[in-house]
């Protein structure tokens, strides 16, 4: 049986320091149509620093997510914030060529970052020389997840239910996904099948360590079913994995994508920094083996007469 604690935020024993970010950060793009651009936040001290490359949710930009950018990036990682074709600071057209297959440019814009790492480096001053290649990690919100989703070896399967192509990267080592959507086929809404036919996953492959972090109030238009489709990554694949499910929580998860942002319905700060230190806790232990982090942030977890979440492993 999965291992199940009641969460509470465990204490953050890295002392934080101040951040640096640059941006527009602007790599060529061939066949894309617009370069891709790049925010890029570090702390000012610090070596052997791990990557995070984290993917926004849909219509957001490398501006958003500064709880979560700001936090891992005081406390050691260097985060890379792609903006993607969808967001609103480009203005798509829904008639645009491109929009049926945004979901493929998202994927490639997070490959193209991690293959850019050198230039992303040197537009940092004092950043060159810091950073660990060998340890890179995923996250991603929502859309997000789902594009992150796919480097950590989730596939899009098709009408008669094969798998389609390998988009993993074997350069992730871990990742983060938050409010990720599950199954597809029955378990859409109408309007999702019919919009939307990359969301048909199967997590079968998606065997490297992942988190996945839900809320047991993320109703979402997009599935027939209730907020435990939001679980389905975590029981569909393969081990290691662990799950977040906080209660109380609707898509925003409290707050994650900005401060005071109109989207958000369930503002919590509380939550917020539950996640912050539990994804950081998490991404820390995944990146180094000796690093204990995570094992110290689950036995931290007991039980508490107003709980924020539980956490379960496999």
């Amino acid at each position: 049986m999965p291992e199940s604690r009641t969460a509470t935020a465990p204490a953050t024993t890295l002392t934080p320091t101040p951040v640096v970010s640059v941006k527009p950060v602007v790599l060529s793009a061939p066949g894309r149509g617009e370069d891709l651009r790049v925010r890029v936040s570090a702390p000012t001290t610090g070596h052997d620093l791990p990557v995070i490359v984290f993917s926004h949710g849909y219509s957001w930009s490398m501006d958003g997510y500064a709880p979560l950018a700001d936090f891992w990036a005081a406390r050691g990682f260097v985060v890379l914030q792609p903006t993607h074709l969808d967001s609103r600071t480009l203005d798509l057209p829904a008639d645009d060529p491109r929009t049926p297959l945004i979901w493929r440019f998202r994927v490639e814009d997070m490959k193209r970052v991690i293959d850019q790492l050198d230039l992303l480096e040197a537009s940092v001053p004092g950043l060159a020389g810091r950073l660990d290649r060998s340890r890179v990690a995923v996250a991603g919100h929502s859309w997000g997840a789902q594009t992150a989703s796919m480097l950590l070896g989730a596939r899009v399967l098709d009408s008669e239910g094969v798998p389609g192509e390998d988009l993993s990267d074997p350069r992730v080592s871990a990742g983060v996904l938050l409010a990720l959507p599950g199954r597809g086929g029955d378990d859409l809404s109408p309007f999702a099948a019919e919009h939307f036919p990359f969301m048909n996953p199967s997590f079968d492959d998606m065997t490297a360590p992942v988190l996945v972090v839900a809320g047991d109030q993320d109703q979402s238009a997009l599935s027939v079913r209730g907020p435990d489709w939001f679980t389905d990554p975590y029981f569909l694949s393969p081990a290691d994995k662990s799950l977040l499910t906080l209660f109380g929580a609707e898509h925003s998860l409290g707050g994650i994508p900005g401060y005071g942002v109109a989207e958000t319905t369930d503002e919590s700060p509380e939550r917020v920094a539950l996640i912050q230190q539990f994804t950081w806790a998490f991404l820390r232990s995944a990146l180094d083996p000796e690093d204990t982090g995570w094992p110290a942030a689950c036995s931290a977890l007991e039980e508490d007469p107003k709980p924020l979440g539980q956490v379960q492993s496999k």
